[in-house]
């Protein structure tokens, strides 16, 4: 069942209350949605890609969001990332409404993004080089971000000497280097081997307990977002509504015990339950149309 902006703002309101009461104050959210939709205009007719989004993400909060092919995922993000108008609802980040790009958030794409004819460090720092950093600066803090991506040595080689994996790395630590407070990663995974996506997937894990930041991340894979997320919003099929919000309470670090668990495999089968069902609806409206 889809949940609406009412619903939610009312259970919200009453489930913060009572930490308010204990705490003193409530903490305002990092990331905040309220009743965003979407409509694009196709040869077909309107189409709606998202339609009545609400929800809230903490400061330093892991948040994956999930749905089936269709349900409006890079949409939401492409709103939040400021790089979409012409939308219902807002967006805020902190108290700042969202209107365009924010100097508070970094974005993460699944396609190629290096330059091909800069080094690693090279393409590290190039947000830096704009912003008009010096370069002994911008080269030392490149550097460091390297090191944190795990490719400390690789500084002076070039995108074409890197695998796949290493290349989403160097795009990962160049859109740290300006330090965002806020990480939006729309499938960067996507396509790499499912290996290769779990070993990355802990390095981010890493790099977030490291740096706190608030990440919300738009995966196709069940596994990923358990792994990585303290909670996940299960999206409808088109039009794209919050079909459950699931909180992922397993512990941190999480170590391959902790990825074999019977807790870990129960909360991918009851993601992949919600989801099974929207996915099903998805094909049967993909086969009427075809």
């Amino acid at each position: 069942m889809a949940v609406s902006a009412a619903e939610f703002r009312t259970a919200r309101t009453s489930s913060t209350a009572g930490a308010g009461e204990m705490s003193g104050r409530v903490r305002s959210p990092a990331l905040r949605i309220e009743g965003l939709g979407k409509q694009f205009d196709t040869p077909q007719g309107p189409l709606i890609a998202i339609e009545d989004v609400t929800f809230d993400i903490k400061e330093g909060e892991f948040v994956s969001v999930i749905g089936p092919s269709g349900c409006g995922k890079s949409t939401l993000l492409k709103i939040l990332g400021g790089l979409t108008g012409d939308y219902k609802g807002r967006a805020f980040v902190g108290s700042d409404l969202v209107s365009g790009p924010h100097p508070a958030i970094g974005m993460v794409f699944q396609e190629e993004s290096t330059f091909p004819w800069r080094t690693v460090v090279d393409n590290v720092a190039f947000p830096l080089e704009i912003q008009g950093m010096r370069r002994t600066e911008r080269q030392a803090k490149a550097r460091h971000f390297i090191e944190l991506v795990g490719l400390k040595g690789f500084e002076q080689r070039y995108p074409a000497e890197l695998s796949g994996g290493m290349r989403q790395r160097v795009a990962i630590a160049r859109t740290l280097a300006f330090e965002p407070k806020i990480l939006l990663m729309d499938e960067p995974f996507g396509a790499l081997d499912e290996q290769t996506r779990l070993l990355l997937g802990d390095k981010v894990l890493q790099i977030h307990q490291n740096l706190r930041q608030t990440s919300l991340l738009i995966t196709h894979s069940i596994t990923e977002a358990v792994q990585l997320s303290d909670r996940i919003i299960v999206m409808t099929y088109r039009p794209g509504r919050i079909k459950r919000m699931v909180e992922i309470d397993l512990p941190r670090p999480r170590t391959s015990q902790v990825v074999s668990s019977d807790a870990f495999g129960h909360h991918v089968a009851e993601i992949w339950s919600d989801l099974r069902e929207e996915a099903s609806r998805g094909m049967r409206d993909a086969e009427r149309l075809g």
